[in-house]
């Protein structure tokens, strides 16, 4: 599965990415469980809605995903964004949380 390298992701595309609920959604599990694989969402849509929005998350840079076995763990790239883009990631995750 391919991803951009770090100086390909626009500051556009992961804004894009972040602006869908689920995806959001999706963001804020990794941001707080670290690895999880694609079977372990609780989130209620179809497995290809849900694979649309993780191909979204990965063509634009926010996670990175590895396959093992039949198996996809995806983990979300803070290193990569923080340095693209300081402070960002922590500023769109803290303006999500309800009030």
């Amino acid at each position: 599965m391919s991803f951009p390298v770090r100086d390909e992701i626009s500051l556009t595309g992961v804004l894009y990415a972040l602006s869908d609920p689920i995806r959001l959604q999706i963001v804020k599990s990794l941001a707080t469980k670290g690895e999880i694989t694609c079977c372990a969402f609780n989130i209620p849509v179809a497995k290809s809605t849900l694979s649309h929005h993780f191909k979204v998350l990965r063509e634009t840079g926010v996670i990175r995903t590895r396959t093992e076995g039949t198996q996809s763990f995806n983990t979300l790239r803070c290193e990569d964004l923080e340095i693209r883009f300081p402070g960002l990631l922590d500023a769109v995750l803290q303006a999500s949380e309800p009030l």
